[in-house]
């Protein structure tokens, strides 16, 4: 199995704001990916989401830890998925950054 792929996006949200904002975004994802992804599982226990999602045929699991000035997102790629693991990178940071980009 290939190392996870972890992201840390820091914030200046605190912890309560930035859990807010992604349990919406999380919520948001969901219904527009509903064509190209799918969420097997998501269950939140305090500050740390434990997730598994499904795409091209392939599952894929990990967490997402959130902290008072940063979250942290570790993923769990099949070989399959690991090929396309810097492109993962890149959508998770730029839609982490959009969710917790202050306003």
């Amino acid at each position: 199995m290939s190392k996870p792929l972890v992201v840390s996006l820091p914030h200046h949200l605190g912890k309560q704001e930035a859990l807010r904002r992604l349990k919406d975004g999380i919520a948001h994802l969901k219904s527009s990916q509903a064509g190209k992804m799918s969420v097997i599982e998501e269950q939140w226990q305090d500050d740390r989401l434990t997730f598994q999602v499904a795409a091209l045929g392939q599952a894929a699991s990990g967490t997402i830890d959130v902290l008072d000035d940063q979250v942290t997102c570790s993923v769990q790629l099949p070989w399959m998925l690991a090929l396309l693991a810097e492109k993962a990178r890149g959508l998770i940071q730029k839609e982490g950054h959009l969710l917790l980009d202050k306003k």
